[in-house]
């Protein structure tokens, strides 16, 4: 009797639990079933580059990374100080030929900037505005402003860079940009905490800081950069003419201590002068020599080489081999409208890369001056004199037929306790073959203010060379 109780408590246990185990059978077998392979997720292509270090680069950030970034916004703030003091002493503390000063013997704030990249998924933006001296400073050869009605000028001179575009994960990427955005013709960066030097030589100073329109960043590889670009004109805002500019930048690094770089440019940039087309060649290697252990005295060498051609055709011009002279370019006999220049620079770093020494210097020919920065105040042949007064005895002359040449070194250090501080302090020398630069009189008026009248026959103070002294203050977030 006990073991037939046994057997049915047996059998009824086992029928009990049978069901309990089935139930859950589904989560025991699927792992014996062979699963198909994961399937494999597609290669990112890598990042243009990427696969070195090039904060030694001159006009290059030489932070490795930005300390505010966000997954949808990295900010940025800018700030530039500088004291600048010449041996020529001009009364109206101006500085004549220069996009990175404008006062003399005065603490200037030279740039405030704050803005930043914004970029979510494949969408992406920039915004950088611009306070300070250069707000004033960048945009004043711009005359395209001129051209028709609402003030361009006024309205975008805030604005150092704003743009919108998308990315498309294609080959190692490819970026369409639409907006202002930096040109980089002339190697040294709009933003001087990425430079070897302050002041940078003439190649730089007289060629385009930032462009207006669409720009096509094709990345073909991690070492190679191809940017079309489809904008306005040569640093301006508007449109001198009704065609548009066109241009390229090249840019190739195939190792870590090699950078070459070429820009190129063509475009209608003369004022009612349709049929006069400008082109210009800008071309630069950076090359890293040395690179030692960090204990050494020299911790790292490099050099930058940069030179430029260009020219005009049309319209009484031509680039080379015209017979006309200064009053007197005709289409049969044109004049000479030209720009070729070159500058070099050398920078070693020294025992842990704190310290910087910079050297270096350029020259340039422009004969028809349509790429020199005009002087400013009464100099300027273009600058508004009241009713019935005619421009200034003296003033500068940019008309065709004219001729400039001009040679500039100066050498100078920078120390760098951190990656987000820079202090600055250089000396320059600048000459030209024909008086350009403010001597002591300087080029506004007698006592050097905008409020004094110029008495009938007064000249603008203009002198052949300009020597200085620069310190300045970088900070970058």
């Amino acid at each position: 009797m006990k073991r037939s109780l046994s057997v049915s408590l047996l059998l009824g246990a086992c029928f009990i639990v049978l069901p309990a185990r089935v139930a859950h059978a589904d989560e025991t077998l699927v792992p014996l079933v062979p699963a198909p392979p994961p399937a494999k997720e597609k290669e990112k292509a890598a990042e243009p580059f990427a696969f070195g270090d090039f904060t030694w680069m001159n006009g290059n950030n030489r932070q490795h990374k930005a300390i505010l970034d966000t997954p949808y916004f990295t900010p940025e703030f800018l700030l530039d100080v500088n004291y600048t003091a010449s041996t020529n002493r001009p009364i109206d503390h101006t500085v004549v030929g220069s996009t990175a000063l404008a006062r003399d013997n005065e603490f200037t704030l030279a740039f405030l900037g704050f803005g930043g990249d914004f970029h979510y998924e494949n969408t992406r933006a920039r915004l950088m505005t611009q306070f300070g001296v250069r707000s004033t400073l960048v945009p004043r050869n711009d005359l395209s402003t001129n051209h028709g009605q609402f003030d361009l000028q006024t309205a975008l001179r805030y604005v150092s860079e704003a743009y919108g575009g998308y990315h498309f994960d294609v080959l190692n990427g490819i970026n369409l940009d639409a907006g202002i955005f930096m040109s980089y013709v002339g190697l040294f960066s709009y933003d001087n905490f990425e430079n070897w030097m302050y002041l940078p030589s003439f190649t730089s100073d007289n060629t385009p800081w930032f462009f207006n329109g669409i720009r096509l960043q094709i990345f073909t590889s991690d070492k190679l950069k191809i940017e079309p670009w489809l904008i306005n004109g040569w640093q301006t805002y508007g449109k001198f003419n009704e065609m548009p500019g066109f241009g390229a930048q090249t840019n190739y690094r195939p190792f870590e201590w090699l950078s070459v770089l070429s820009n190129d440019y063509m475009g209608w940039d003369t004022q009612n002068s349709t049929g006069r087309v400008r082109f210009h060649s800008d071309n630069s290697v950076n090359l890293r020599y040395l690179d030692t252990p960090n204990d050494a005295i020299i911790k790292r060498a490099a050099f930058s080489i940069t030179a430029d051609i260009g020219g005009e055709q049309g319209n009484g011009v031509t680039p080379w081999g015209g017979s006309g002279t200064e009053g007197n370019c005709t289409v049969k006999t044109p004049c000479d409208q030209n720009f070729m220049s070159a500058m070099a620079y050398n920078r070693i770093w020294l025992f842990d890369g704190k310290i910087a020494w910079n050297v270096g210097g350029g020259l340039m020919h422009n004969p028809g001056r349509y790429l020199v920065l005009t002087p400013t105040g009464n100099a300027n042949p273009l600058t508004p004199q009241p009713l019935g007064v005619q421009a200034a005895t003296g003033a500068f002359d940019t008309s065709a037929g004219t001729k400039f040449d001009a040679f500039d070194y100066s050498t100078g250090f920078q120390y760098m306790p951190s990656e987000q501080l820079t202090f600055d302090v250089e000396f320059n020398h600048r000459e030209s073959a024909e008086p350009f630069f403010a001597g002591h009189g300087g080029v506004t008026s007698p006592d050097g203010y905008t409020s004094t009248a110029s008495p009938l026959g007064w000249r603008p103070d203009l002198v052949k060379s300009d020597t200085r002294v620069i310190a300045a203050m970088l900070v970058r977030f």
